[in-house]
């Protein structure tokens, strides 16, 4: 006696993976500031003490208004030139906008760079033992 053979696949059910506890809700972590961002800030601070316009600025700087005020907004990432004008137009030099714009970089990231700050996370990847 033979037995006939299916022309179906045989399909064995798998169970189903574990359910994964799900993961406490944690606030999203600050994004890191944009280089252009604090750049532009440190520009428009520096000319605001100074009580001057951005047309001023501008024209002492020899670059558009326009490209002035997107530089401060931190639209534009400007080229060193670009800075380095707008600097010397505010009295200052370009390290000394670049020493502020990193100033206000260590200050915004010194708490996310502290461990008693960060949120303990267990490992979640694989582990491989010998």
């Amino acid at each position: 006696m033979s037995n006939p053979v299916s022309e179906e696949a045989r399909v064995i059910p798998l169970r189903p993976a574990p359910a994964r506890p799900a993961a406490p809700e944690t606030a999203p972590a600050p994004k890191e500031p944009l280089w252009r961002d604090l750049v532009g800030e440190v520009l428009r601070r520096e000319r605001q003490a100074q009580q001057r316009t951005l047309k001023d600025v501008a024209d002492a700087a020899r670059i558009s208004l326009p490209y002035l005020s997107e530089v401060e907004r931190g639209r534009k990432e400007a080229s060193s030139e670009v800075l380095a004008a707008a600097a010397h137009a505010l009295g200052l030099g370009l390290g000394d906008v670049l020493s502020l714009a990193q100033d206000e970089l260590t200050r915004r990231t010194a708490v996310r760079r502290s461990p008693a700050a960060l949120p303990h996370r267990p490992y979640r990847g694989l582990s491989l033992a010998a």
